[in-house]
């Protein structure tokens, strides 16, 4: 009954609010406190991809995740929206479904428009093509990036059919990184491989700066970077040019 009594005199002090003060509580602050902010008028798009990027399979309800069929219809978008010049990708995710993860990446690096991603807490497993799909890529001091091999859950049934599969789909992920960063494919295997620096697993965690030294990321900052080198790309597209802006290659400390 307490907590009863004390929901109405909430109601009732709300009420008693000028409709001017009152909005800030009953229209502004949403679901889970967050607050609503009024969009100001850009010709820049921003896309997140927390948590994980969740495929075919639904995963659990307490799961942080990105659905990919729910990305995929905004690239569509912003490919189609002709106010919309150029693209920045947030990213903050474990990884999660192999395909999806490389669905994504396509849709991303196919985008005639000028694109930046941003690293920040972590991009790791097949976060890591998607962070390198775009234009240009950055990376937060302390974000890191996990490369490891491709792992299978479940039950193996047809083991060499299995490897085989799962040995095509690595090449994929391998095949696609090298393309779009300035990391050789010997020292992306090397990485992807490497012992004695996962507890129970192979493979490597980059943190920061070790990203863009390897050549996987071209430089270390954060927003305020990242949306500066996106507005550098942007002219090109103004003075008429169909062309996508071309892939940074030199290395940036």
């Amino acid at each position: 009954m307490p907590e009863r009594r004390g929901s109405v005199m909430q109601v009732q002090k709300e009420q008693e609010r000028p409709a001017h003060r009152r909005s800030d509580t009953a229209e502004n602050i949403t679901e889970f406190g967050t607050t609503r902010v009024a969009p100001a008028k850009s010709s820049i798009q921003s896309l997140v991809i927390i948590g994980q990027i969740e495929g075919h399979l639904i995963l659990p309800s307490q799961n942080k995740t990105t659905k990919y069929e729910h990305v995929i219809p905004q690239l569509v978008a912003i490919e189609e929206n002709s106010d919309i010049e150029g693209l920045l990708l947030v990213l903050n995710t474990v990884g999660g479904d192999v395909e999806a993860g490389l669905a994504l990446s396509e849709m991303i690096a196919s985008l005639s428009k000028p694109t930046v991603s941003l690293v920040l807490g972590g991009g790791h497993s097949i976060g890591v093509p998607v962070a390198v799909a775009a234009d240009y890529s950055f990376i937060a001091p302390t974000a890191t990036m996990t490369i490891h091999p491709i792992r299978m859950n479940g039950l193996v049934i047809g083991v060499p059919q299995t490897y085989e599969y799962m040995d095509k789909m690595q090449d994929r992920v391998v095949r696609f990184v090298i393309q779009h960063s300035r990391i050789e494919e010997s020292k992306f295997r090397e990485l992807m491989f490497r012992t004695g620096e996962l507890a129970r697993d192979i493979g490597t965690v980059l943190v920061g700066q070790d990203a863009v030294d390897v050549g996987l990321i071209n430089q270390v900052g954060g927003i305020h970077q990242a949306l500066a080198k996106l507005h550098e790309m942007l002219p090109t597209r103004r003075r008429g040019s169909n062309k996508r802006p071309r892939r940074q290659t030199s290395i940036q400390h």
